[in-house]
């Protein structure tokens, strides 16, 4: 039976997408069978998979879900994938919950600011009512920042587990997001160790 990785975070613009695509061609490139499954009715990562449709890409399936629905979906999902992950809405209440119950990591991504550590609270409360595993990741980070250290300790005092890696605030994952491929399919750059990285830590954490 596979895994379940939900993307979950309450503000919007915190790169959920882009960490859940990135994770996904990582993974496929590993050798590894992935599902998509989208349950943001905003659809940001049913349109990036229909563009790596279009570009010839077939090596990962998709599916949708509502709220209700995400269990079932699962269910069928990680009976033939290694991973399943699992893109959600940019807010926390009840209609999380089923993703959270169904996932064995929650990667709840939080951009270098003090608003996002704010809105981060509310998800690693519900995480922590539904007993899901959580992993914090630092996204869109300018290196050496004032605005970073002080995230950094923000997040020291939530007592939530946080992932070494950081991904750096780069307009490589927003150029491939829109072709349908992931920054490991550009070529390699800073952003190479950053993906990497990440996905040996999801791996290792499940």
């Amino acid at each position: 039976m596979g895994q379940v990785i939900t993307v979950a975070q309450q503000k919007g613009g915190s790169g959920k997408t882009t960490i859940a695509v990135n994770l996904a061609v990582s993974f496929v490139r590993s050798g590894k069978s992935v599902a998509l499954l989208d349950t943001d009715p905003q659809g940001s990562l049913g349109r990036w998979f229909m563009a790596r449709r279009e570009a010839g890409l077939e090596d990962m399936e998709f599916s949708t879900a509502s709220a209700w629905g995400v269990s079932y979906e699962c269910d069928k999902l990680r009976r033939d994938h290694d991973y399943v992950i699992l893109d959600t809405p940019p807010k926390v209440d009840a209609d999380l919950r089923p993703a959270l119950r169904e996932s064995d990591l929650v990667i709840v991504p939080v951009a270098a600011s003090q608003v996002d550590v704010w809105a981060t609270e509310s998800v690693l409360d519900l995480a922590a009512r539904e007993r899901s595993a959580v992993m914090v990741v630092i996204n869109r980070a300018k290196a050496g920042t004032r605005v970073l250290d002080q995230v950094i300790e923000a997040l020291g005092a939530l007592d939530a587990p946080r992932a070494e890696t950081v991904l750096g605030n780069r307009v490589a994952y927003a150029e491939t997001l829109g072709m349908g491929k992931g920054v490991l399919e550009r070529g390699r750059g800073a952003w190479t160790a950053e993906i990497a990285g990440l996905a040996d830590e999801v791996a290792r954490a499940l």
